[in-house]
């Protein structure tokens, strides 16, 4: 057995927001990188992956970018953002992910079933990737924010609302 290790030196982790409600054209559909983060891949001696954590510092997202609304995301506009992600929304908190089971497909899919860990909830999650024998990890998941008891972030009364579906995505090389 072996373990493969990634992290930003060796990949991008990004979550993207959606907007919706009767005031969307005013908000952004948001890119935002994790900075922070580490995944471990344990591996069979032939290569296959057997389980996948991951560990994130929820205080590690930063706005890319904002597409779609009606002005241009400037700086101040992405510091409020991710102040607003840190304070209200994953509320500083650790996020995780555990295996507990990993099934692998003939054309080199993975699926990973398993728990995320997100502002104190546990609840099961899929997640779709590959892996290939030179090390490259890739994939995403879609992560309903309300299964966790989150409430998606509104503005304007509730006429502005970020979509309750958020997508994680991944792409790495094992270091």
């Amino acid at each position: 057995m072996a373990t493969h290790t990634f992290g930003p030196e060796s990949g991008t982790l990004h979550v993207r927001t959606g907007r919706k409600g009767a005031a969307a054209k005013a908000g952004h559909d948001l890119l935002i990188e994790v900075t922070r983060w580490e995944a471990r891949v344990e591996t069979a001696d032939a290569g296959t992956p057997e389980s996948v954590a991951l560990d994130v510092d929820s205080t590690s997202l930063h706005v890319l970018e904002g597409t779609g609304g009606m002005q241009s995301l400037d700086d101040d506009d992405r510091a409020n953002i991710q102040q607003t992600i840190d304070d209200e929304v994953l509320l500083r908190q650790p996020i995780s992910f555990r295996s507990t089971g990993v099934r692998a497909g003939d054309d080199g899919r993975l699926s990973v079933d398993g728990e995320l860990t997100l502002n104190g909830a546990t609840r099961p999650l899929t997640v779709d990737a590959a892996y290939d024998a030179a090390g490259d990890l890739k994939g995403r998941a879609v992560v309903k924010q309300s299964e966790w008891g989150m409430t998606p972030y509104s503005a304007l009364f509730g006429a502005l609302k970020v979509a309750d579906e958020v997508t994680i995505e991944f792409s790495a090389r094992a270091s």
